[in-house]
């Protein structure tokens, strides 16, 4: 490789551990098909899966700021980078599930925060990013219905109060 493309290599490479997450990977002993598959599905999740020199990403680790990766950057390499750090997480842990040879190594949370192996599991585990919003959003709005449930009610009541008081007027003035 010419240092011209190295260069570009770390450039791009830095710019991606600034911006988002990623997830290590020991891909030794993968075939042409399960390379395929795993590049196949990150794509459909939104996932880039990147292979690199271990030199380069360290010089793009150092170039971004990111301290702590050095201890991962031992045989082959890849990395997974997604704007949610969930989906990268989750697809690399089936893979490492589902492939013998594919291992988790760690990875890397937007602001620099460093994880191992058993940090990225726990984070494959978490639910996605839509799904977590989804539950905030309905943890919000749970209170509120009640609330309006409630004022709803006292205002029915109030009602049916009312015609009811307007109903015996109406009787005691016939009678």
């Amino acid at each position: 490789m010419k240092r011209e493309e190295k260069a570009q290599v770390i450039e791009r490479l830095a710019g991606k551990l600034r911006a988002g997450s990623a997830v290590l990977v020991d891909y030794q002993g993968m075939d042409v098909a399960r390379t395929t598959d795993l590049r196949r599905r990150s794509r459909e999740s939104g996932v880039e899966f990147v292979v690199a020199k271990n030199t380069l990403t360290k010089r793009a680790a150092d170039e971004a700021g990111v301290e702590g990766l050095e201890e991962f950057l031992t045989g082959p390499t890849a990395l997974a980078f997604s704007e949610d750090p969930v989906a990268s997480a989750k697809l690399m842990a089936e893979f490492a599930d589902q492939v013998e040879t594919f291992a988790l190594k760690g990875g890397l949370l937007e602001g620099g925060r460093v994880l191992d192996e058993a940090d990225v599991v726990a984070l494959s585990k978490l639910p996605a990013r839509e799904q977590l919003i989804a539950q905030v959003v309905g943890g919000i709005s749970s209170p509120l219905t009640g609330l309006v449930t409630v004022l709803n009610n006292t205002v029915q009541g109030l009602v049916v109060a009312l015609g009811q008081i307007a109903e015996q007027k109406q009787n005691a003035e016939q009678s």
